[in-house]
């Protein structure tokens, strides 16, 4: 059975090397064949919504729109239901693609049988 990856990236502009990365291990494991499943949480829990991924900078990196528009469009990318009603984020908010599901949902894909979980 071939790896996939479970990636769940708690940071956003608080931390933008941290987010960086989490994205940017996304779209390098898709673009290998690798199978991936992007969880947006906490503070990352912005760049669902429309416009917000164009907004982050960070120097001598990937610009984060590039990269979720990847992740997108070969992956799933999943936004946590708590940090979203924290956020008063609805499904009627968030970009096309994303889903928005919990903690069973996140247990259940990480746990699965070839699946390395990662956590940024």
């Amino acid at each position: 059975m071939a790896r996939s990856l479970v990636i769940k990236v708690t940071a956003g502009a608080d931390a933008p090397e941290r987010c960086n990365q989490a994205f940017n291990v996304a779209a390098a494991a898709l673009a290998s064949g690798v199978p991936v499943s992007l969880w947006l949480t906490g503070e990352s829990s912005w760049f669902a919504l429309p416009g917000r991924a164009s907004e982050f900078e960070l120097p001598h990196a990937a610009p984060l729109a590039d990269l979720l528009a990847a992740v997108l469009a070969a992956g799933r990318v999943t936004l946590c239901t708590q940090c979203a009603a924290r956020r008063g984020i609805t499904v009627d908010d968030v970009i096309d693609g994303v889903r928005i599901a919990g903690a069973p949902t996140f247990v259940e894909e990480a746990t699965a049988e070839g699946v390395q979980a990662l956590v940024y």
